[in-house]
């Protein structure tokens, strides 16, 4: 064997030591504890950044959003995962389509943002519970976020999908994932749970790597970082504009010494409730606070900034002394409105930001175009009751007492609950439930005859005659889960029995309606016309179609003289509307749901009454701030 002789040695040497210093660093993102800052490939970084939910935007729409964030002068973005988007049943997946998380952080990627990502399991978000699915309360004494083997059984099959498309996009990996979060605000939670914290980031070490930067989010009260925080995740706290900014890295400090100082939610609005004025923000004071949080060389991401509409079943709900719905529109005043249109507040951001980092060249992305298509009639297609053997093939269930939608396995939409009464009712009786056990609203019908609403925090009791045999009907409606607090275990239907003079009613007959699945597919528009009541009052399907003149733009749809109900047009759920309530008078629809050259079918459910001429009016514009509450007048 040949032995290599010193000058070819020494020539090898000196190229080994050029190739090294030609290579680039190995790309990394890191805490540096001594200098209070991230560091990326090695230089001191911090980050600038602002949420989108890809699930609550359209496909077709998610380059223009992300486009408008990046000119906006953000070097990432945020984004959540929502697990009951994707795993819709236990071991059913879904990636397809809007569903295409993989898509979309590979378009933020190719559009030159970086990502924090919050993959849950649990990530409020105001999403329906919190991003858990409801399936999970098939196991009735099932312990949420906690160390309950069921539900880890659960987290781990699903962070074994999930992370894995994960991986090869962190940063270290040649991706564009900065940090990850390990679960959201848990010591806002009762559990405090560390047994909980410790397994996850044990699954998310093991799924992830070593070298991923893992952290926490929680509010800046000593109890949440408590109990929300763990060694080995880098605590971040979370406030809004009206905040010292002083103070709350004061309190991040607290459990944190050295490191960046972060606001993983600085909220530049907030929600909106059903039956509540609508949320603003001022964009002076938004501006201000975030100046004053980037002159302490903090990082920021700034929190349901650039948000769109959810399509039902997703909106969520607070609990904060009684349960509290949140409206479908996610455009809770936000920098970027639910349709994509800068607004003065983005450009007060931008304009704070232009202070500590060059903007891109180039102007910012124009809003999109808006068309008021007008007057559009519809006609009464059928009563609800009347076309049960559509919504329900499957038939009835059987029972004694009422079952939760969760016995059913129902996870959304509604449930009809039948019974008979079981004597003649000559002098008024009163029909009610138990406290808390309408969830959320049940719509009675005696003999096909519309009687009333029955409410989980109003009327819980109706008063009806009749006679024996005459059939009961109550139309219960899933508002949405609880995505915050205590109370996620949110279960939804009939919780309790109902009694007639407190004598329990029996022999009920369930049906599971599956009004989403049937519109989907084409009813009713490609079913042949129905004869229906002329009554307007109760539970009625309503149909009609319009055509573009030319073109698909988007669109806001109001509802005068409606009361309650959703609306879908070509089989894309658009939300609940429900002017009554308020604040939101308007459904947003993006003109990529819309047909050029062919009529667009709309189908629209009320609940509880038509006006006797039904009309929708098509805007260019939305109205969001007009609230007609239980007891309150009507204000603009």
């Amino acid at each position: 064997q040949r032995r290599m002789g010193l000058p070819a040695l020494a020539l090898l040497l000196v190229a080994g030591l050029l190739h090294t210093q030609a290579s680039p660093p190995a790309r990394s993102f890191q805490l540096d504890y001594e200098e209070d800052c991230f560091r990326k490939d090695g230089a001191p970084f911090r980050y600038i950044s602002g949420s989108i939910h890809y699930a609550r935007v359209p496909r077709p729409a998610w380059r223009d959003r992300l486009l408008k964030m990046y000119m906006s002068g953000l070097s990432a973005v945020q984004v959540y995962i929502p697990w009951n988007y994707h795993e819709p049943l236990p071991g059913v997946y879904d990636f397809d389509g809007n569903r295409d998380v993989e898509a979309f952080l590979d378009l933020t990627a190719e559009l030159g943002l970086l990502v924090i990502l919050r993959p849950g399991p649990y990530i409020c978000a105001e999403w329906e519970m919190g991003g858990l699915p409801a399936w999970l309360l098939w196991k009735p004494d099932i312990v949420l976020r906690s160390s309950d083997p069921a539900y880890l059984a659960a987290v781990d099959s699903w962070l074994h999908v999930l992370l894995p498309k994960i991986k090869p996009r962190l940063y270290q990996h040649g991706g564009n994932i900065i940090t990850v979060q390990v679960e959201n605000e848990y010591g806002s939670y009762y559990a405090c749970d560390y047994g909980y914290l410790r397994h996850l980031l044990g699954s998310f070490r093991a799924l992830l790597g070593s070298e991923v930067l893992l952290f926490t989010t929680d509010g800046t009260r000593a109890e949440e970082l408590r109990c929300g925080t763990l060694q080995g995740l880098y605590a971040t706290v979370d406030f809004g504009p009206g905040s010292n900014v002083t103070e709350a890295f004061g309190a991040q400090r607290q459990v944190e010494p050295k490191g960046p100082l972060v606001n993983s939610e600085y909220y530049t609005g907030w929600l909106d409730y059903w039956g509540e004025a609508h949320a603003s923000t001022s964009s002076v004071q938004v501006a201000r606070g975030l100046e004053d949080m980037l002159q302490l060389r903090a990082s920021v991401n700034m929190q349901s900034p650039f948000l769109q509409l959810p399509s039902l079943p997703w909106p969520g709900a607070d609990f904060k002394d009684q349960y509290q719905p949140v409206t479908t529109s996610y455009d809770y005043d936000a920098p970027l409105s639910e349709a994509g249109d800068p607004t003065e507040k983005l450009f007060a951001i931008r304009t704070v930001i232009s202070k500590f980092q060059p903007l891109p060249v180039g102007p910012m992305p124009r809003a999109t175009p808006k068309y008021a298509y007008g007057w559009v009639a519809l006609r009464k297609y059928a009563d609800l009751l009347d076309v049960l053997d559509v919504l329900c093939p499957s038939g009835p269930i059987q029972s004694q007492f009422p079952l939760t939608f969760e016995a059913i396995k129902q996870a959304h939409g509604f449930v009809l609950y039948r019974t008979q009464l079981p004597r003649d009712i000559l002098d008024p009786a009163t029909l009610g439930a138990p406290p808390h056990s309408i969830c959320d609203r049940g719509y009675v019908m005696l003999q096909k005859q519309y009687q009333g609403t029955l409410e989980r925090n109003g009327q819980t009791a109706l008063h009806v005659t009749g006679s024996t045999g005459d059939t009961l009907d109550v139309l219960l409606e899933n508002m949405g889960r609880i995505s915050f607090g205590a109370n996620i275990s949110d279960f939804k239907g009939l919780l309790g029995n109902l009694s007639l003079d407190s004598s329990p009613l029996r022999n009920w007959l369930i049906y599971p309606l599956a009004i989403d699945t049937a519109i989907q597919e084409g009813w009713p528009h490609a079913a042949r016309p129905k004869s229906s009541s002329g009554g307007r009052a109760g539970p009625a399907f309503y149909t009609g179609t319009f055509e573009t003149p030319g073109i698909a733009w988007d669109t806001f749809v109001k509802f005068p003289g409606w009361s309650k109900g959703q609306l879908w047009i070509n089989g894309f759920n658009l939300g609940r509307y429900w002017p009554l309530r308020g604040p939101q008078q308007t459904l947003f629809v993006p003109g990529s749901v819309l047909h050029v050259g062919c009529p667009n079918n709309i189908t629209v459910l009320e609940l509880e009454g038509a006006p006797s001429t039904p009309l929708l009016l098509f805007l260019d514009q939305p109205l969001f701030n007009r609230t007609l509450s239980r007891s309150t007048a009507a204000t603009e």
